[in-house]
């Protein structure tokens, strides 16, 4: 549970395999109508922004927002990259990374993720 956010996220199938995310009304990063989470690897979350691009579909980051590269969630941490089917449902690519969570960072692009990586 995380009350300052609104929100509640379980794992589905163990620490790491999947996530449901549980937002109260109108407290959602995105304005969604459904969200699902799919299990991927590091790679396959790389290859996604061109990926995506390519079949006409705008990947997109924690917020909403267009993105060119994945972006980290800093308290998992986990590689995410995010965007809408026809129906509007927002679709998720996650992987978790082995570096140690940093929560003080929010979401950050993967560039930036990588920059504070450097710096510890």
């Amino acid at each position: 549970m995380l009350p300052e956010r609104h929100v509640a996220f379980f794992w589905i199938g163990g620490h790491g395999q999947a996530m449901l995310g549980l937002w109260e009304i109108g407290f959602a990063p995105n304005s969604m109508q459904l969200h699902l989470a799919f299990a991927s690897t590091i790679e396959e979350i790389l290859a996604a922004p061109s990926s995506l691009q390519a079949a006409g579909i705008i990947p997109k980051g924690f917020y909403g927002e267009p993105v060119e590269e994945p972006v980290v969630i800093g308290w998992m941490p986990a590689l995410s990259i995010y965007f809408t089917d026809p129906d509007g449902h927002l679709l998720e690519y996650l992987a978790m990374l082995p570096e140690v969570p940093r929560p003080e960072l929010g979401v950050v692009s993967l560039s930036e993720w990588k920059a504070t990586q450097r710096l510890q």
